[in-house]
Parts: structure tokens; sequence; C-alpha cells
């Protein structure tokens, strides 16, 4: 591949490269995060619609939909799925990590290379959750209870929050190693190849 530029007299950059400008990066920051905040808030919005609506229908009754499948109000102090019974407050406190840890590197500036959609759907599950140990009553700080109440009878009982976070992580995990940190040159564009003098540079 022919190269261009300056480096004692051979070129560095292929034919066609185009280094990014600091201009481009921040769009590209700006875009990403908008999308994972986009995400976010939709997933947090759907998470506590359908818990307040599960709240108010499913007090007395439960509502059988296809095969094993209903709606059956659950008050879980576990983690997704009632794991964890009994550390409500760890559980609490590492959702909140997470959520500090991904704002942080977000909008640091340190755009995360993993794709903003899925982050923003663990995010958003992240915080749907956590505002229940928040908000709702329970024992002590984070201590509160979160609403489940879709319910396989074979599967513990889970929220939209649950199902956005689990869904998300499987989607990474089978797709991990596409997802690499991003970089502003491909490799080889300063080192390996074919190369040809400047004709600028003279003899």
């Amino acid at each position: 591949m022919p190269f261009r530029g300056r480096r004692n007299g051979l070129s560095t950059k292929p034919v066609g490269f185009r280094a990014v400008t600091p201009t481009e990066t921040k769009r590209r920051s700006r875009r990403h995060n908008l999308v994972l905040l986009g995400v976010a808030a939709f997933v947090v919005a759907v998470d506590q619609l359908t818990k307040w609506w599960a709240l108010v229908s499913l007090d007395d009754r439960d509502i059988d939909l296809v095969w094993t499948l209903r709606l059956n109000l659950v008050h879980n102090t576990g983690a997704a799925f009632g794991l964890g019974q009994g550390l409500e407050a760890v559980i609490a406190v590492l959702a909140l990590v997470f959520v500090v840890v991904v704002a942080w590197a977000s909008w640091g500036g340190r755009r995360l290379s993993l794709p903003p959609v899925l982050l923003g759907m663990i995010l958003g599950g992240a915080i749907g959750n956590l505002a229940d140990r928040a908000l709702r009553s329970g024992d002590g700080f984070l201590g509160g209870a979160v609403v489940d109440f879709v319910d396989l009878q074979w599967w513990p009982v889970f929220n939209a929050a649950d199902s956005a976070i689990v869904v998300a992580g499987v989607i990474l995990v089978l797709t991990a190693p596409r997802y690499r940190q991003p970089t502003d040159e491909p490799q080889g564009a300063t080192t390996g190849g074919d190369t040809e003098p400047d004709p600028s540079n003279g003899p």
C-alpha cells in the first residue's frame, strides 16, 4: 500500500488516512453518551411505570397469561431474580458503584468501547432497581424491597430492570471479542508496510 507523509523522507501514513481531530472525538463521545443516557432513561421509565402498574393492579390477585407465565407481585429484598436475600445494602452499594463508575468514565472523557445501547440497558436496569431500594419502605438505608412481578413459576420472579440487565449482559458476553478499546489510528499506520520516498523531499 503506498504511503505518504514525512518522516526521514519516508511516508508514515497510508494514502487516504485522515487522523481523527479533537472536535470529531468530542462529537463521537457526545453521541455515545447521548445514546447511553437515552437508553438508560427509557429503561428506567419502563421499569418504574410497570412496577407502579403492578403495585396498583396485582396487590390482591395474579394474572395468568400464557403457559406458565403469570403476573404475580413479589417484594424482593435480594438481587436480581431474588438472589442474595439479606444482602440488601451490599447489593445496593454495588449497584451505586456501577452507576458512578459508568458516569465517571462516560462523562469524564473516557469513552467506553462497549456499545452504548447495551451499556445503557445495564445502567438503566441498575438505576431502576436502585431507586426501589432508596425510595421504597424497608429496613435501613437502601434497604427497600424491589418490586418484581413477572413470574414463570419455574424461574425466580423478575422485573423489567432485571430483564434489561440480563439481556444486555448476555449479548455483551457473546460478542465480547468484537469490542476493543477504540484508537484513533489503525495499527500499522506508523510502522511496517511498503514505503516510498516523498517526492517533495528530493532525492
